[in-house]
């Protein structure tokens, strides 16, 4: 085992929210690397592709505010509304800074950034380049990343936080991906930005990256998760693969239309229609599918009516992608969809400034919970946090750390020692093949955990999942006992994070005893303000994988519980 390299600070992850944290640390004056198992510009954050919140008002009367109460409205009252004002006032600054840095958004006539509408805002506040805003967000951030000077390891697959004697987090050690072998790199603070964990179901937006890696490594050293149970389902989704049709089409003026041509929306929300929340919205189709009202388990995402110049200029990446994935030409015909998984509302427990409780460590991105989205986010806030965060936590952990003696190899060496001897069993291990083990996962998760629960359904999830974990623990079969690009152990790493955040979800799941957001319980179908307006946080010891579901105390400013209507 070896370290590679020593810093003040190192990012997991190089998503927008990792490179935007990294960016800004090297601004601060320090030592910074990323660690990432895919190529900056392949990260997740590029399919995301409708565009970025904020409140410039170059289309209509907005303000932070309204984008604020919207935000928490959306969330079903549980963001901590300290922290979503945080991101609405911060957002100006930040998108104007990414239009200097060379993001071409999409122009008005008069020269001013294009704004779109979005689900459940109350203004056209989304601010987009057509529909590939998060492509070229990543584009602009990586050129960034190499202006500072940010050492980049790439092609490392984070296994396990490393900490000192004292459980200080002090680094990450990684499977080298293209030498093989296990290597550390070393930090004083270390940024968890490793994104979301959609892999765990079927029928997900999420790539194949998406394996809860960075939630799962913080949870194992006793670092809290916040929220885990809201799975958010994006309502348009292509059936074979998942693949997300951007919200956009539905801001550009795209409706929703069930097999007998009717505008379905108009019996859920009359006001809002397809531009209600993604729960809403989510809810409405499954609703339409289960009572007889589907196309071959999907609903209709009607384009036509656009016409094919504003459909070309305005959405060429989604009539591409319905093409290519579902052979409909978005111009002449609708695209069959539906509710697919793809976002992750919790993650790590942090402050506004991306610092968790655990001394050393820090989180931004979906890997992180604030709390800005609390049971559901609305589109285009997603980027919007990523970038708003990463910052704010790339700021806060070099200056927390800056002029520190930086850590050396002894101090990690126990930790290194217990994940060589996880990777050695690993490796010698025999029994089911991993990708048999995240089928099943998928098939547990896609059943019981979906836009509508039962505790019955979860708590048979709860019971598949520990049985799952039981044979993962015994041994999985690796084929490939080689070094150099073994994507056996990648692979059957990235199961083993998904079974355990797939656990913690159900637990969740089953002790949240309401409605809220992307929760829908049939069996608990209201809200319950009274008992469950807080925070789910679930924890375990570094020692002791039992996982305890505890509450956390919402954050209330200035909006009030109020039921949501769109």
């Amino acid at each position: 085992m070896t370290v590679i390299g020593t810093h003040d600070v190192v990012i997991v992850g190089a998503g927008l929210a990792g490179m935007r944290a990294a960016v800004e640390a090297a601004r601060g004056g320090v030592d910074v690397a990323v660690v990432t198992k895919l190529h900056p510009v392949r990260s997740h954050s590029g399919a995301a592709e409708g565009g970025i919140n904020v409140a410039l008002g170059n289309v209509s009367d907005d303000s932070t505010e309204g984008h604020t109460y919207d935000t928490v409205k959306g969330s079903d009252y549980l963001a901590d509304q300290d922290a979503a004002r945080i991101m609405c006032e911060d957002a100006v600054g930040d998108i104007l800074e990414l239009e200097n840095m060379g993001c071409f958004f999409s122009r008005l006539p008069n020269g001013r950034i294009a704004q779109r509408p979005f689900g459940a805002a109350g203004r056209p506040r989304t601010a987009f380049a057509a529909d590939i805003t998060g492509h070229v967000l990543l584009h602009v951030m990586y050129e960034q990343l190499l202006k500072h000077g940010v050492t980049v390891y790439e092609e490392f697959y984070g296994i396990d936080l490393a900490t000192d004697v004292n459980g200080e987090v002090i680094g990450v050690t990684s499977w080298d991906i293209v030498n093989g072998g296990l290597k550390t790199v070393l930090g004083n603070a270390t940024i968890i930005a490793t994104g979301g964990m959609g892999r765990m179901y079927h029928g997900t937006t999420n790539a194949w990256a998406c394996t809860g890696d960075g939630m799962a490594m913080a949870f194992r050293i006793g670092a809290p998760l916040k929220d885990m149970e809201f799975m958010q389902f994006h309502p348009t989704t292509l059936k074979a693969n998942g693949v997300l049709i951007t919200e956009g089409c539905r801001g550009e003026g795209g409706v929703l239309r069930n097999s007998l041509g009717e505008r379905f929306m108009e019996k859920y929300a009359p006001n809002a229609m397809e531009l209600a929340s993604r729960d809403v919205v989510s809810r409405a189709e499954w609703t339409e599918i289960m009572e007889g009202r589907g196309v071959d388990g999907c609903v209709l995402l009607d384009l036509t009516h656009l016409g094919a110049d504003r459909i070309n200029r305005a959405l060429p990446g989604s009539r591409e992608l319905a093409l290519d994935y579902a052979g409909v030409d978005a111009i002449d015909e609708p695209i069959p969809v539906r509710p697919g998984a793809h976002y992750q509302m919790g993650g790590v427990h942090t402050d506004s400034n991306g610092q968790t409780p655990i001394p050393g460590l820090w989180a931004s991105g979906e890997a992180a919970c604030v709390s800005v989205h609390g049971a559901n986010r609305l589109g285009g806030n997603s980027l919007l946090e990523a970038v708003v965060f990463g910052r704010r936590s790339g700021d806060h952990a070099a200056a927390t750390v800056k002029g520190r003696t930086k850590p050396d190899a002894g101090a990690a060496a126990a930790s290194m020692a217990r994940t060589q001897a996880k990777v050695d069993g690993m490796l010698s291990a025999t029994g089911p093949r991993a990708d048999e083990l995240r089928v099943a996962l998928a098939d547990t998760m896609y059943e019981n955990c979906g836009v509508f629960r039962t505790g019955e359904g979860m708590a048979v999830a709860k019971t598949r999942i520990a049985e799952i974990r039981a044979t993962f623990d015994a041994g999985v079969l690796l084929h490939d006992k080689g070094t150099s690009f073994n994507n056996d152990i990648t692979y059957a790493l990235e199961v083993g994070a998904m079974l355990e955040m797939g656990d913690v979800l159900t637990q969740c799941g089953l002790e949240r005893n309401e409605s809220r957001g992307g929760h829908t319980r049939l069996d608990f179908p209201e809200r319950n303000d009274e008992k469950w307006l807080v925070h789910s946080l679930a924890t375990r010891t570094a020692d002791d994988p039992t996982i305890q579901v505890g509450t956390h105390p919402v954050t209330i400013t200035d909006y009030q519980p109020a039921i949501r209507t769109y």
